[in-house]
């Protein structure tokens, strides 16, 4: 409600000017209000609403039946069994990548990672991710969580490190693709051939992106099988050669903690990213919720079955465990055959990983330009239903970030990742303190203390990974961080200049009425 003497203002009212619906919209639609009498409008002659003044801000949290209304029913395509896949392939892909937390540790710290930091990390980002995905299911996603409770200035940081973490985490599966190829094409590592192979490979992925989410789902249920058999077939011929003391290795005064954390952690993270996707999924409030939960069990039986198999057949040489290891494991084992088997598997699961990552980094572009945090042409969508623009910025970012060592990408993902995700745990304990009556069509099960202890391991965990990063990585993700504080102002300075066109769409839900705030970045929760 506004302050006494205040008026209250509808956000309800802002329309693209070429909407069909502008035309023939009035105060009365949709339950909207009238400026009390005197009030100046804030409104732009052509009907778009500033950025720096509304269009950004999320408009508070429902309280009635409508809460988490979606915006679009008739558009949402993916339902549960892609779905799954999709959070699969956006959060793991298989166990491709995972050798080197033995390579850095030995397999019983490998495999006790692989057991409790899903405990630690990943159950806690699919509960909060479960919550307020079906609380807010539309493709900000994470964006809209953090705007709606601190205000759309942090909105739009969250935005922009999370969408920067996705592209750097893109860009490391044409590089995985071709390290499992090397070995049996050699001109694939390095020079022209190598470089070609990238391009030609992100320009083949980034137009099935283009085809839309359908396409996209239904090939990542493809692909995750194919990949996986080859897994499951040589962990059964490794069961007569199982050693369970090779599992019990360890040499705690010879861990490379730095490499060993950052492989567990970018194996188990993302689980958020398909809050990005939510505007596209069928009943988002019963589908995501139940996705995540399979999800997490099949991502890690993904990894531990593989891992398990690898670590008990073969005699231990951590020097070999590194990114492609699998494969030779598999010519152990099995021969030639499987090994071609996995690389194929590898190089597959790495296109299912680029799909579904670039998905979630387009639609969430998509997003936040629905929300005015972006110019309009992202939120322009192809004959396919899916976001052009934004996956042209996504695929540019790939191709000029590729060239980066697989050590590289990984830790720099990791950085901007974990201050992401500080803005999303405030984000999740905000939305539970000031507004605990909030329809949310999915709870996690524990009260507002519950959730705030059940963040203290994840929140410790962050501050050891960015503890633990190197110089180079540091100054070169904080200068990135940098440029998200400056470049929402300068977008703001843009649109009052109107040199680009910013507005809301009109589809998205109502969700309350908010008066106006007494500076530019107030948060919107009362």
């Amino acid at each position: 409600m506004a302050d006494a003497g205040q008026p209250e203002v509808s956000l309800a009212t802002v329309r693209s000017p070429d909407h069909p619906a502008a035309a023939d919209s009035s105060p009365a639609d949709a339950g909207q209000k009238k400026p009390a009498a005197g009030a100046e409008s804030t409104e732009p002659a052509n009907g778009a609403t500033p950025m720096g003044e509304y269009s950004t801000e999320y408009r508070g949290l429902p309280d009635g039946a409508d809460a988490g209304a979606p915006p679009s029913s008739s558009s949402r395509t993916v339902s549960m069994i892609p779905l799954i896949f999709l959070i699969f392939y956006e959060v793991s892909g298989g166990p491709f990548g995972i050798e080197d937390s033995v390579g850095a540790a030995g397999p019983l710290l490998a495999i006790a990672g692989f057991l409790v930091l899903p405990v630690i990390w990943s159950i806690p980002e699919a509960l909060i991710t479960a919550e307020l995905g079906s609380m807010f299911p539309e493709n900000g996603g994470y964006v809209v969580w953090v705007a709606s409770a601190l205000g759309p200035y942090w909105g739009f940081q969250q935005g922009w490190m999370k969408w920067l973490s996705g592209v750097i985490d893109n860009a490391l599966y044409p590089v995985l693709f071709l390290d499992y190829l090397k070995s049996g094409v050699p001109a694939l590592a390095g020079g022209a051939p190598r470089a070609f192979a990238v391009v030609g490979l992100t320009a083949v992925l980034t137009l099935l992106n283009f085809r839309g989410l359908t396409v996209v789902g239904w090939v990542a249920i493809c692909l995750g099988i194919f990949s996986l058999i080859p897994f499951v077939v040589m962990g059964l011929i490794a069961i007569p050669k199982l050693r369970p003391a090779r599992w019990l290795v360890v040499d705690i005064h010879n861990v490379d903690w730095n490499l060993y954390l950052n492989t567990l952690f970018w194996n188990l993270n993302y689980w958020d990213s398909i809050s990005t996707l939510a505007g596209e999924v069928k009943n988002p409030g019963k589908t995501l919720p139940r996705a995540l939960f399979y999800a997490v069990i099949f991502v890690v039986v993904a990894y531990l079955y593989p891992l398990l198999a690898g670590t008990g057949a073969v005699p231990l040489d951590r020097g070999q465990w590194t990114d492609g290891y699998f494969a030779d494991i598999a010519k152990l084992l099995g021969g030639a055959w499987l090994m071609w088997w996995v690389q194929s598997a590898a190089a597959l699961s790495n296109m299912g990983m680029f799909v579904a990552e670039m998905s979630s980094d387009s639609y969430q572009l998509l997003g936040m330009a629905e929300r005015g945090m972006l110019p309009a042409f992202f939120a322009a969508r192809s004959r396919y239903g899916t976001p052009l623009a934004g996956i042209l910025f996504s695929a540019s970012g790939v191709l000029l970030l590729s060239t980066m060592s697989f050590q590289e990408i990984v830790a720099a993902e990791n950085f901007l990742y974990c201050f992401g995700m500080l803005l999303e745990f405030a984000a999740f304990v905000v939305h539970r303190v000031r507004r605990p009556d909030a329809e949310r069509p999915y709870r996690v099960p524990m009260g507002t203390a519950g959730c705030v202890a059940m963040l203290v391991p994840p929140t410790a965990l962050i501050a050891v990974v960015l503890a633990l990063s190197t110089l180079k990585v540091a100054v070169v993700s904080l200068g990135a961080v940098a440029v998200g504080l400056v470049l929402q102002p300068a977008l703001r300075f843009v649109e009052k200049k109107r040199w680009l066109r910013f507005s809301v769409n009109p589809d998205l839900p109502e969700i309350g009425v908010v008066r106006p705030p007494a500076a530019p970045d107030e948060a919107l929760v009362p």
